[in-house]
């Protein structure tokens, strides 16, 4: 296991090298840069003092969309501002020197570094995404398992309703429908609606910081919960299910061990395997992107939004910044998937593969 961890940290950077090349390769085509926004910006406010200095400065030839008629000298400040007026391959590999140092810069448009913005985001992502990440699991496994031992029973039926609702209708219509009824919306005003703690929370005691952090994750969590815990329980369910029918089961209960021991000691670490790989999946999805919605309508700032608001500003930093992070951190989480399985089951030798 050992060899097999040192090699797959050795391909880590060699991964990060592509997904990195490809983004970048990708972005350079895009249009809408962020010299083009600030041009269309200075279009817009008018250039009547410019033009009345400069009538024989030299206009733009028209490299970028909306430069027309706009100084030279202009777009080539703009493009040393952002960083364009070297070539493309110069700017990569600066770049992949820099995020090996974990040097990302300052973004385009906010006074922050990027790794001050996503250390104010990171909070948000991680409470939503952890939370509702052991929630899940905590609820999933025991029902898959129970549906997988009661399969076809009314459990089994009426239990398989919440999970073909959870599975069909959109997580942000779970979160208008929480808003509406608990969130002062139409009926209740049990939950605040924005922020991830209360305006007063420096003057509240230990126990009331804990108690008013609850308090404000409560419903968001929940509809992330209520989102992504269908697909873990049928894959529970299945996994058990095609376990259960194997001759090595039959057999164990034929020496007379008892349903329980069956089910835990044999069962168990065979199903378990499929689930515990799709964790670090989950556990991703659950802290950048399926966070997205939730966190525009509970208005929380978490990373999620950070860049999304980065992606139409093309904030190219930030971009590269958390693409960089979320990949790194995927990569990881891999390893620990991998790393679980032979804990989970000592037979798999990924050194021997």
């Amino acid at each position: 296991m050992r060899n097999y961890i040192i090699k797959r940290l050795l391909l880590i950077p060699l991964t990060l090298f592509g997904i990195m090349l490809v983004n970048f390769t990708i972005i350079q085509f895009a249009p809408g840069g962020p010299v083009e926004q600030t041009l269309a910006k200075y279009r817009g406010l008018g250039v009547g003092g410019e033009a009345a200095i400069g009538i024989s400065s030299q206009l733009s030839s028209g490299k970028y969309q909306g430069s027309q008629g706009v100084p030279e000298y202009l777009v080539k400040e703009l493009e040393k501002q952002f960083g364009f007026d070297k070539p493309a391959h110069i700017r990569f590999f600066k770049m992949l020197k820099d995020y090996a140092l974990f040097d990302f810069g300052k973004s385009f448009y906010k006074d922050k570094t990027v790794l001050e913005l996503i250390a104010d985001r990171m909070p948000v992502s991680i409470s939503l995404g952890l939370w509702a990440t052991i929630i899940i699991y905590l609820i999933a496994i025991p029902l898959g398992i129970k549906k997988a031992v009661c399969d076809g029973s009314k459990f089994d039926i009426w239990t398989s309703f919440a999970v073909i609702i959870g599975s069909s209708i959109p997580v942000f219509l779970f979160a208008v429908f929480l808003i509406v009824f608990f969130a002062g919306g139409t009926y209740f005003s049990w939950f605040p609606l924005r922020g991830l703690t209360s305006d007063n929370w420096a003057e509240l005691s230990i126990i009331g910081k804990i108690a008013d952090y609850f308090h404000h994750i409560t419903l968001p969590v929940i509809t992330m919960v209520i989102g992504g815990f269908a697909s873990l329980t049928i894959l529970t369910k299945n996994s058990f299910l095609d376990e259960l029918n194997k001759q090595y089961v039959l057999t164990a209960r034929a020496k007379g061990l008892s349903e329980k021991q069956v089910l835990y000691g044999h069962v168990f670490r065979n199903a378990m395997l499929l689930v515990i790989a799709g964790f670090p999946l989950l556990l991703i999805k659950m802290l950048f992107t399926g966070a997205l919605l939730i966190e525009i309508i509970f208005s929380l700032n978490g990373l999620g939004l950070l860049g999304y608001e980065a992606i139409l500003t093309r904030d190219y930093p930030i971009i590269f910044g958390t693409l960089y992070i979320f990949a790194l951190l995927g990569l990881l989480l891999k390893l620990v998937s991998d790393i679980t399985y032979s804990i989970v089951d000592p037979r798999i030798n990924f050194d021997a593969r």
